[in-house]
């Protein structure tokens, strides 16, 4: 069982961003002494609301106190970015980590992310998928000729490499059928937002003649926090989570789309989607017991605006109760 911790980039916008990353930089080089297997970030651009650290350079900083951490993005909007340019940042990833990095992109759904980029939002399923197609040439191949819709390559070779052989695994997020298939034919593995959307991706694959994945990855849409008393620590999070979710429940719903996050009235509706787990550390084992010896599972427990030391208390709690009896 591999344990992994989503390191928050986004934070209230009063919040003061050099104590912000100076308390990321801690939160890394702890997580890396109690043991445990990786550390992720997402990308989100003009947040209304919150400040958001650009993902790419916050984990090429970051990596450098991840010794012996896997380093993923969970997730990159693929459509907003050059390939050639994300080909080159994740193979720098990959030898700085020592062969540890995983690619995750996502389609993205906020149009005014895509306006300030100046990528048409019709675009986005054919950019990722010619993305993908190009990131995956550019770190197996020398001389890349690549002429397709969006991007034109004339015997483009990049150095250097990937450490990972044949290269990194590309992860793609979604929450539909749509991206399920899609990820089932364009990507390695998909990182589903529910357990019904990883059901459709196994289908997928099994219609298409590919391997089956293996257990579902608990890196989904939940957030996992880990209380001895999850009423109590409910509390002190729910104010703090119903603020981050609204806000991505608008961000959907001005963009039209369905998705993992939708807006709630109050913290009992939030708590009862399920879209924020508070478990207790007996609770957490027996959900990682059942999903088997290979699949991670990535906490959640420093969520935006949350306070640090909720956060460190959950951490302790998996370090101290969680990690001894997955060992047993």
């Amino acid at each position: 069982m591999r344990l992994g911790v989503y390191v928050n980039a986004q934070h209230p916008a009063g919040d003061d961003p050099g104590r912000r990353f100076a308390e990321m930089v801690e939160q890394v080089r702890l997580i890396r002494t109690l043991g445990f297997d990786s550390i992720w970030g997402g990308e989100h651009h003009a947040t209304p609301g919150y400040h958001y650290f650009p993902l790419l350079p916050l984990l090429q900083r970051l990596a450098a106190e991840a010794d012996g951490l896997w380093v993923g993005t969970n997730l990159i909007l693929l459509p907003l970015h050059n390939p050639v340019e994300v080909a080159e940042i994740g193979a720098f990833l990959d030898v700085i980590t020592g062969g540890r990095f995983l690619l995750g992109v996502g389609l993205g759904y906020r149009p005014e992310e895509f306006a300030i980029f100046g990528v048409p939002m019709a675009e986005r399923v054919s950019r990722l998928g010619e993305g993908i197609e190009i990131i995956r040439r550019l770190w197996t191949e020398d001389d890349v000729t690549h002429h397709g819709r969006h991007w034109r390559l004339d015997g483009v070779t990049i150095r250097p490499r990937p450490v990972q052989q044949p290269r990194p695994p590309i992860f793609l997020g979604g929450s539909t059928r749509a991206a399920a298939r899609r990820a089932a034919r364009i990507a390695d593995y998909l990182i589903p937002s529910t357990p019904e959307v990883f059901e459709m991706y196994r289908a997928e694959l099994t219609r298409l003649g590919k391997p089956d994945p293996g257990p579902l990855p608990a890196s989904t849409g939940n957030f996992v926090h880990v209380a001895e008393d999850p009423d109590a620590a409910w509390r002190h999070i729910a104010p703090h989570a119903l603020h981050e979710t609204n806000a991505y429940g608008r961000w959907l719903a001005d963009a039209g789309l369905a998705g993992p996050y939708r807006q709630h009235r109050d913290a009992d509706s939030l708590r009862a989607s399920g879209q924020y787990l508070v478990l207790t550390p007996d609770e957490l084992v027996a959900r990682a017991r059942a999903l088997g010896p290979t699949a991670t599972i990535t906490l959640h427990p420093l969520m935006g605006g949350l306070h640090p030391d909720h956060g460190w208390e959950s951490l302790r709690l998996v370090v101290e109760k969680v990690m001894p009896a997955l060992a047993q």
